[in-house]
Formats: structure tokens, sequence, C-alpha cells
């Protein structure tokens, strides 16, 4: 008789078969080796956080004995001896990976062959492309990202589902392609809020706490107490401008403390720092591919190598050291609320698989090193996804999630699509 773990992986690889022909999510899938640690979990009664879930993982993190392909064809041939940190710490908790989930060129913004699941017409956002579109097309319920500016909330906004960036640091890189070392992070696409803290807590060994039942739970009773930040709101289209007005309304109803701000300097700051230090970090990363392989490299990214190897030591280093002061600065006034509330995005995922989209809205979490975790309610007139995201204090994630999941069933419960 098949177990549960077998037959979740079964539906799952039937999905893959059915739906990625027409997608594009998957880089390279392991049906065999699913099947068979399917059946191992079912053969056990230890059960951790992950347990029998089907993941995909990011092309660029390593998995022993799959390909990490990185999205070029300079890697076409490049097996994984050992699982990233990461993917071993997922295993330990009882997940099963599926497979390679497709990546933008070595994770920059060059566009990948995967389609939105929510309309193919429309771009799925990157560099997590394959991620953000296997979780949204039902093909697994988890998988795998990295975000360097906006590449887990962005997608997961575009396509529909949760996206959870930690805060730096929180999730070791070990064995992942980087692009960057002061903002790499590890992150994750979900289904569901519930789905996220259950990563979280594989990931760190943070022990999940069971609903409160019975006596009232004090933080839970306590308002929500959420600050809509009103920076860069100018980028922000049509749709999304009602999506935020439509989420302030819902959550003042649903009893929670709304206000506006407008932080100082340092939104401006982080956005011009962010990329100062992103293509000055990809351009030492890949210097060899840049030197070496430049035939096999797209004009798009060639031409950010470019620009980053020609940034000056000293602006790299000045943009480093504004960051440390912004974070601190960050720190006490996202402290002052329960979190930030912004668009995931510019609007809904633009029309046509040239552009990614643009990252504007998720330069400043992730340079801050702040958690943010998108959050998939409203829709375009279009009928397009819209995502909002909630942004947290520094190691603070268990809090954040806790107000995400508070946050979306407010919002939810006024929302009819």
């Amino acid at each position: 008789m098949m177990g549960d773990c077998e037959f979740h992986i079964e539906d799952c690889l039937a999905q893959i078969g059915m739906l990625d022909p027409a997608i594009g999510a998957w880089e390279y899938v392991d049906s065999i080796g699913a099947l068979e640690r399917a059946r191992q979990l079912d053969r056990t009664e230890i059960h951790g956080p992950l347990h029998g879930m089907a993941i995909g993982i990011k092309d660029i993190i390593d998995v022993g004995g799959m390909p990490t392909r990185c999205g070029t064809p300079i890697y076409a041939l490049n097996m994984a001896k050992m699982d990233a940190t990461c993917v071993a710490l997922a295993k330990a908790a009882g997940a099963i990976i599926v497979g390679k989930t497709a990546t933008t060129e070595l994770a920059g913004s060059h566009p990948t062959k995967t389609r939105n699941p929510q309309n193919a017409e429309y771009s799925p956002g990157g560099s997590s492309s394959g991620s953000a579109a296997a979780v949204s097309s039902g093909m697994v319920p988890m998988a795998f990202g990295t975000q360097t500016a906006g590449s887990v909330i962005r997608p997961a906004a575009y396509c529909g589902v949760v996206g959870y960036k930690p805060t730096f640091g929180l999730v070791p890189r070990g064995g992942i392609k980087l692009q960057s070392e002061s903002l790499d992070t590890v992150g994750v696409f979900t289904r569901t809020v519930d789905d996220a803290m259950k990563w979280y807590a594989a990931m760190t060994g943070a022990r999940l706490q069971p609903e409160p039942t019975g006596a009232a739970n004090t933080a839970n009773d306590r308002p929500l107490r959420i600050t809509i930040v009103t920076n860069l709101m100018d980028h922000a289209d049509v749709d999304m401008s009602v999506a935020v007005a439509e989420a302030a309304d819902a959550l003042s109803a649903g009893g929670a403390k709304v206000r506006e701000t407008r932080l100082p300097v340092i939104v401006d700051d982080a956005q011009k720092d962010q990329r100062i230090i992103q293509l000055a970090e990809l351009a030492r990363h890949y210097s060899v591919e840049h030197r070496d392989y430049r035939s096999q490299l797209s004009d798009a990214i060639l031409a950010l190598l470019d620009e980053g190897a020609a940034i000056p030591q000293h602006d790299y280093l000045d943009a480093l050291q504004r960051t440390v002061a912004a974070r601190k600065q960050a720190d006490f006034l996202v402290g002052e609320c329960d979190a930030w509330l912004m668009p995931s995005a510019t609007g809904a995922a633009p029309k046509g698989l040239a552009s990614t989209g643009d990252p504007v809205f998720n330069r400043l979490a992730t340079t801050l090193h702040l958690p943010a975790i998108n959050l998939p309610v409203y829709r375009s007139k279009k009928r397009m996804p819209l995502g909002l995201q909630l942004i947290g204090s520094r190691h603070q994630d268990e809090k954040l999630l806790a107000t995400a999941a508070r946050a979306i069933e407010i919002m939810r419960s006024t929302t009819h699509g």
C-alpha cells in the first residue's frame, strides 16, 4: 500500500509532468530519488517540521548528485558532490528534494525560460523564477530561492504565493553560488505562512509553538501595529496604490493600529548603496566567468559585470559604511511597530518575458538585512496577483511570521478576489 509521503510525491511528479512543459519551472527533476526518499520516510516514525514535503531547490544551490547549472551553459556539466548546508537542514527536517528549479543567468536579471503560471503571457519575476512558478502552479508546496535585491519577494508577488526572505545570515549559505557576500539571503516560496514557519523551524532549529487554546494569548490579543511606508509610492501603479489603501482599511477594520510614515534618507541611500554593493561584488564573484567565458554570457549580464568592475573601491567601501549606520537606524525605526508595510513590486507582473521586473521596493529590506514576507491577497484589474510585503526587525523573524499570519487573515476576511 502506498504511504502518505509516496502518494504526495507521486502527485507532485504527475503535476510536473503535466504542467511543466508549458511553464518551464524545472531545470532537473529526480523522480527516482524523490520516490525512494518518500518510501523511506513512510517507514520512519520520526517526523520533522518538513516531513514528507516535496521541495524544489533553486539551481544555484547544491544538491548532492544533481547538477548545479546556475542558468548558464558555462556550468552545464557541473555536478554537485555534496548538499548545500540549507539543503542538508531541510533533509534533516524530513524534506524530499524533487529537483532543481530554473534560475535566471547567474541569478541575475536576464530572463529565463520560465513563464508565470497565473498567465503565461506575463513574467514570473526573477531571479528565483522557477521556484516561484513551481509553487504557484501546485507542482510542489515549497521551493528555495535566494535574494540579492528582490529575487524572492518580487517573484512571489508576481506568481501569487508567499515569499519569505529571512534576516540576513539566518540561513547558512555554504554550497551556494554567491553573487554578493554582503546581501545574498536564502529564502523560501510557499503557499501559506504556516509552511513558511515550518521552513524557518527547519533552518534554525526553532520549536514552533502550537496555536493557543482556551486561555487568551496576550500577544495575539494586542492589536497589530502596522506602519505603511510611503517612500517610493510614486513608483507604484494605480492597481498597487489601491491595494495598499485597501490593505490599510482592512487592517484598521480588523483592529490593527495603522499609521503612515515617510522614512528618512536611509531609504534613498539604501536604493543607491544596494546597487553599488551588488554590482561591485557581482564583478568580483563572477570574475572568472567574466574573464574566461565572455562568449557564453548574455550581453545583459556582461554589461552588469563591466559596470561592477568599473566601480571605484572607495565608492564600494563608502556604500558599505553607510549601510552599517543605516541598519542601526532601521532597527530603531521598525522596532516602534510590529512591521512596515510596503508594496512587493511596482504592480502586477509585466507582460512578456523581456523583463523580470523592477526591484525598487525590495532593496530596502535587502540592504538593511531586515526580514520580509510577501502576502498574496490582492489582484489587479487584469486579475494578476498584487503582493504586499511586511518588513520586520532584524533577528525578529518569528515575530514577523506571526504578524504576517494575523495580517493575511484579516486582509483575506475582507477581500473577495
